[in-house]
């Protein structure tokens, strides 16, 4: 039997995972996004090129399969949404949901939410420029090879994503 799937799975299910998790902020979602994560790895590993590492190809994976989860879930809430107000006519209000994040105090746990649901708002590049360079604490130089960016274009996206963010904070705020 062939080893290398375990390894693979053994070195990098943390990473995969906490990125999941601060693209979703819940726990049952990222374990969701990191279960598609290793299917694709393990299915693709011999197309796998090494023209990067393979911490930075999980890392784009997790990330396009993380946005594309949200995608996928935003668009299942607006069907429900519609089917909703067809069946009783009264307007209903779908709400975020909570933060589920292992990480997060209890006492922090409404600001933790209010700057990820702010962060949730952001053009998706822009988001995964925010998690990749402050929660993941990740380099420019890290970030741009993981983006498949210069790390001018990095610099440029961060200083649009600060600025934004600035924006939805403030709007939040009122």
């Amino acid at each position: 039997m062939n080893n290398k799937p375990k390894i693979l799975y053994e070195k990098y299910k943390e990473l995969v995972f906490n990125v999941a998790l601060h693209y979703t902020q819940n726990i049952e979602d990222a374990e969701e996004i990191t279960q598609d994560v290793f299917i694709s790895i393990f299915e693709n590993i011999k197309d796998f090129r090494e023209e990067s590492t393979l911490k930075t190809w999980a890392y784009r994976i997790t990330i396009n399969k993380s946005l594309d989860f949200l995608k996928s879930k935003k668009r299942l809430k607006r069907i429900f949404f519609f089917k909703s107000l067809k069946i009783d006519d009264q307007e209903k209000k779908i709400s975020i949901p909570e933060i589920n994040h292992p990480g997060v105090i209890l006492e922090n746990k409404e600001s933790v939410n209010a700057i990820f649901n702010c962060i949730n708002k952001l053009p998706p590049k822009l988001k995964t420029v925010i998690i990749l360079l402050k929660i993941e604490e990740k380099s420019q130089k890290e970030t741009a090879k993981i983006m498949q960016l210069s790390v001018k274009a990095i610099e440029s996206l961060f200083h649009r994503a600060k600025k934004k963010l600035s924006i939805i904070l403030k709007d939040n705020e009122r």
